[in-house]
């Protein structure tokens, strides 16, 4: 359905961290439906193979920034999603220094533009403010148990900051900000060394290496599939009127990291053996969100289970690994068999 302004004018939209996992999938969800994307991506963690595909289009434009530094736009802007940052512990854990810029100064520069032009702004916030919870499973209105100067800070309070931000800047009446707390999401275009367990699995498996389990294997996880996630994302950005609060987002299925290595193993038969790693610090015991919230104020929640989600991931990275062992997204088109098992998986994003 064609997305306008009060004034008849198709609404553009600012995505930040649009080359990314997430924010390509939210780039042509948009455009699906008939936004003007603008895609705002450092490259530090995305892609430009993510968005290929979409550079032709007449609606998508394309700027390489790092949204540290601050930026304007001429133009007019109606919405802003911000997903820059990097997601994964390897990644943030990288340069821990600019991943907790890029949330606090970042978002702050993100809600100045969106102050400027009267926009609304999605913030992607995390389960991490969550910490290694003590309460199970998760609402918003727990608050958490999250180590402050522990190696994940940069990532947990880095995202608690910038959730503050937007509620400071939402009750001085000057953005409309609004938060979604995402929960373990994959889905294709998850980078093969990110490092998170999902992608870790699969790609160990298609290669024959070793399948990494760290810890015991009994920890929890939920995982929700980025289609699912991408419309529950743009279901609080549309949403009227803003809730004011907090929202998870993510698939309450809950299961141990030990089931879903059975999963991947039935499902891709591998000779891989099955090895255990020490436990990260601070790494969360159990992780599964309540989503009464989005039920009862977006009308949302996820439809694809994670046996079929995790079939759906693996095609597309069979589809895009290399003979060297290697994986190359740029050689899974927006035609892919992922795609059209996704849209036949009852999404209902319109992509």
């Amino acid at each position: 359905m064609l997305q306008r302004t009060r004034n008849g004018r198709v609404k553009t939209v600012l995505v930040a961290g649009g080359a990314g996992f997430v924010g390509s999938h939210l780039c042509d969800a948009l455009l699906a439906r008939g936004d003007r994307v603008i895609c705002v991506d450092s490259y530090i963690t995305g892609s430009e193979d993510n968005v290929r595909p979409l550079i032709n289009h007449p609606k998508f434009r394309l700027i390489e920034k790092d949204i540290c530094h601050l930026f304007s736009l001429e133009e007019p802007l109606d919405q802003i999603y911000n997903l820059a940052c990097a997601a994964s512990p390897p990644q943030y854990q990288a340069d821990p220094v600019h991943t907790m810029m890029t949330c606090v100064a970042g978002t702050g520069n993100l809600l100045s533009l969106a102050e400027q032009h009267r926009a609304s702004l999605l913030q992607a916030s995390t389960s991490e403010v969550y910490g290694d919870p003590v309460e199970h499973p998760q609402t918003e209105d727990y608050r958490g148990n999250v180590s402050c100067t522990g190696p994940r800070a940069c990532y947990d309070e880095g995202k608690r900051a910038a959730e503050a931000l937007c509620f400071d800047m939402l009750r001085a009446g000057k953005v409309d900000a609004r938060v979604a707390r995402i929960f373990n999401t994959y889905g294709p275009r998850m980078q093969p060394s990110d490092g998170r367990i999902i992608s870790n699995l699969l790609v160990q498996a298609i290669s024959g290496a070793p399948l990494t389990i760290f810890g015991s294997g009994d920890q929890t996880r939920s995982f929700c599939f980025v289609s699912d996630l991408v419309a529950g994302l743009i279901a609080l950005m549309d949403v009227d009127p803003n809730p004011g609060v907090p929202v998870n987002l993510g698939n309450p299925g809950e299961f141990t990291i030990n089931q879903l290595v059975d999963m991947v193993l039935a499902m891709m038969p591998s000779t891989s053996v099955v090895v255990h790693r020490p436990l990260p610090q601070d790494d969360p015991q159990r992780r599964r969100p309540d989503i009464s919230r989005a039920k009862d104020l977006l009308g949302w929640q996820p439809t694809i289970p994670l046996a079929e989600g995790l079939r759906l991931t693996a095609d597309w990275f069979i589809a895009a690994a290399r003979p060297d062992g290697g994986f190359d997204g740029a050689k899974v088109t927006r035609r892919s068999n992922w795609r059209q098992g996704a849209k036949a998986g009852r999404t209902a994003i319109g992509v």
